[in-house]
């Protein structure tokens, strides 16, 4: 189980912003509105206080632990923050930024940098690019959808931020439910394998739904979707 992502005791947005509208806004709105029961950190050098929640210079400046980091801040601030997360020692990190891989140039060595960084400290990443995650049970929404699905039984991993987008606007209309709603990104870290394996003992998934654009490893994958359909379609 990816307990750092789908049942964390603390939740910090790394790059918070006071402006409705910006990303670091938006998804400090909806992890608020999501009814998420655990502690919330909003990062932010330049703010005391965003949405009501006391706001903090750097994850390094919080003296309780962090489990997740959510970064909303330019590609080339993420190395940094991942270094302080790993100092921090934090479990999981998204980052939701773009301007890596998939930007080709500069971007891909960030990438790698970041990797890295993390893998050496045992954070798992998500991301990057990518919309973030909702967990309908803990509940928890740490994405930048307008909306929160209700609580369902099929979980949806999505490689395509657009297409994500899309079915989750699809289901609030439809009310159709999820479980947990997953945006892969880049896949520089955690990929559909990796999820895969945690959705297959977790009780509130009956269903697996997977929209993938590449295969990180194509055996992987053939033993992991054998054997998690022996358990969930």
């Amino acid at each position: 189980m990816l307990n750092g992502f789908f049942n964390p005791s603390s939740v910090a947005v790394i790059g918070a912003s006071r402006e409705p509208g910006k990303v670091g806004y938006e998804i400090l709105r909806n992890i608020l509105a999501s009814g998420y029961r655990g502690d919330v950190y909003p990062i932010n050098p330049n703010a005391t206080e965003i949405q009501g929640i006391k706001c903090y210079r750097s994850i390094l400046d919080v003296s309780e632990p962090i489990d997740l980091g959510i970064v909303t801040l330019p590609a080339s601030l993420v190395v940094r923050i991942a270094g302080e997360a790993a100092t921090k020692g934090l479990k999981g990190l998204v980052v939701i930024s773009a301007g890596f891989k998939e930007a080709g140039g500069d971007g891909v060595k960030l990438e790698r940098e970041v990797v890295e960084i993390c893998q050496k400290a045992g954070i798992r990443l998500l991301g990057p690019n990518c919309l973030g995650f909702i967990d309908t049970g803990t509940p928890l929404n740490a994405s930048f959808a307008p909306d929160m699905p209700r609580k369902g039984s099929i979980a949806f991993v999505s490689q395509s931020g657009a297409l994500g987008t899309a079915i989750l606007d699809w289901a609030i209309t439809e009310r159709m439910g999820f479980s947990k709603f997953v945006s892969l990104g880049n896949k520089a870290d955690l990929n559909e394998c990796d999820i895969l394996d945690a959705l297959a003992d977790e009780e509130e998934t009956k269903v697996i739904l997977l929209y993938i654009e590449s295969v990180t490893d194509g055996e992987r994958f053939l033993r992991t979707a054998s054997s998690v359909t022996q358990k969930k379609p």
